[in-house]
């Protein structure tokens, strides 16, 4: 009997890979070869899919297996961070930033945020630092991808399944799928995805709320063994360690590679506005969902192995093994969409802002593109070891990717409406903010005279955050002691100030 459910377990989840990979080929017979269509889709993306494949890009392991075990831990209050606060904070980037860049990507043909910032500033060492940096974070993030998938198998098949077969499983899948779909491929199994995990996870609660005796008994398990999860503040979910995480995380998501990159894709400007606009709406129908699901297991007693995620568990013990397996595929789909968007990403970062300009200018396309592939491979196999180490949890992890990115934020957000920055501001801010980030995460905090030197907080407040207004304040306090050298090219922006 555990061996049928195992393997119906194991039926579903590769029957749903499957239909993803005949998407990303069916989109390889379609996808033209030049880079414009293989990472941007030539520019040509609607609304629906859109905002369908950012989502997508952001259902990670983060989202789906971090949260919940985050508020089984600590209570549901992450949603006030994920599903509320970024809701409405990314929207606001995704049209403050977004906007203006696809006004400036379309005009100039631009594919990467390093390349449009390189050639702004006439900078090729300023584009590799800005691909560099976005290469870094991005390492962290991919794994955390893989040890979402390895700890989803454990979680699901009950241990039955070793972690690191889950791991090498989704390693597998996304360098074969990012080798032969390009954006248009990973844009289609997005919305696929994203649609699939909005209806999936909605059927999850009901039905885990049926099997439980319905809502007012599970609220009632809940205030018997975890009153305070039913209450605000307190704990972990300090005023302002949610502050700090929803700045962090905002900021960080508009900086993303995967993200950053879909702000040139769009049809047109009523693409763009709509997508945003729908963004919140979007968030708090997954978000809401997924983390009451990892509440709800704590209040209901369900033990959760080590090394397993709460949501697999939950659903094994209040639905069928079919369904369980059903909602893991997707959440695993939906990590493969973050993680095939995120190779993308970085493959036309490596390609196009560090081996075109420094290795081999008058590289030809079929070559960019087997240069881009093997980067893929290499970069996902680097990522899949690191994640048999297990260097933290998923929240830990995915908290210093995004703190990384959020550095990034103001310089470019100053670049893009003040004519007055300058190169070297521009590399006082990412520099700067950059080392100031790196020092706080890898180097040990130590006391001197009695104060906290390189620790996780300063007066209760985030060190992700100092480094962020350094970064504002060295951009713009450099570019104003300092001139625009010659092969500075401010009128590259002027598009998007005339547009507004």
């Amino acid at each position: 009997m555990v061996e049928s459910a195992l393997l119906v377990q194991l039926g579903v989840v590769g029957a749903y890979l499957v239909v993803a990979l005949a998407v990303g080929v069916f989109a390889y017979r379609v996808t033209g070869r030049d880079a414009e269509d293989y990472y941007l889709a030539s520019r040509s993306i609607g609304t629906g899919v859109l905002l369908f494949t950012t989502f997508a890009t952001l259902l990670s392991a983060f989202t789906f297996f971090g949260g919940p075990n985050l508020a089984y831990a600590s209570g549901p209050e992450w949603i006030l961070v994920m599903g509320l606060m970024d809701g409405i904070l990314f929207a606001i980037l995704w049209y403050g930033i977004g906007y203006r860049q696809w006004l400036i990507g379309k005009a100039q043909g631009y594919v990467t945020l390093g390349e449009m910032l390189g050639d702004r500033f006439g900078s090729k060492r300023l584009r590799a630092l800005v691909a560099g940096v976005s290469i870094f974070w991005l390492f962290p993030y991919v794994m955390l991808q893989q040890m979402g998938a390895g700890e989803a198998i454990v979680g699901l098949t009950n241990g039955a399944i070793p972690y690191w077969i889950g791991a090498a499983a989704i390693t597998l899948f996304m360098i074969v799928y990012v080798v032969l779909a390009g954006l248009r491929g990973v844009a289609w199994t997005d919305t696929i995805q994203g649609v699939f995990m909005l209806g999936i996870v909605w059927i999850a609660v009901g039905w885990v709320l049926a099997a439980a005796g319905g809502l007012d008994a599970v609220s009632a398990s809940l205030a018997e063994t975890n009153p305070e999860f039913l209450s605000l503040g307190g704990g972990l979910y300090s005023p302002q360690w949610m502050i700090a995480q929803a700045v962090t995380i905002a900021f960080g998501v508009a900086m993303f590679p995967q993200i950053n990159q879909r702000f040139f894709v769009a049809k047109d400007a009523r693409v763009l506005k709509r997508s945003f606009a729908l963004w919140p709406i979007l968030v708090v129908l997954l978000f809401v969902p997924a983390f009451l699901l990892g509440s709800w297991a704590a209040g209901l007693g369900v033990s959760v192995p080590e090394g397993a995620n709460v949501v697999p568990v939950l659903l094994n013990a209040y639905t069928p093994a079919w369904f369980a397996a059903l909602v893991v595929a997707g959440a695993m789909a939906a990590m493969m969409s973050s993680s095939d968007s995120m190779l993308l990403s970085g493959s036309s970062y490596l390609t196009r802002d560090l081996y075109r300009p420094f290795v081999n200018p008058t590289a030809s396309d079929e070559r960019e593109a087997w240069i881009a592939r093997v980067g893929v491979a290499a970069f996902a196999i680097g990522t899949f070891v690191a994640s048999l180490f297990r260097p933290g949890t998923l929240i830990e992890i995915g908290d210093t990717a995004f703190g990384g990115y959020a550095q990034l934020a103001f310089p470019v957000i100053v670049a893009l409406y003040w004519p007055r920055t300058t190169r070297q501001g521009m590399f006082a801010g990412v520099l700067g903010s950059q080392l100031f980030y790196v020092a706080h995460v890898f180097v040990p905090a130590v006391t001197v005279g009695g104060v906290s030197v390189l620790g996780s907080t300063y007066f209760t407040w985030d060190f992700a955050l100092y480094g962020m207004i350094l970064s504002l304040v060295l951009t713009v306090g450099v570019s104003l002691v300092t001139a625009a050298a010659p092969d500075e090219r401010s009128e590259t922006f002027a598009v998007g100030a005339r547009a507004d």
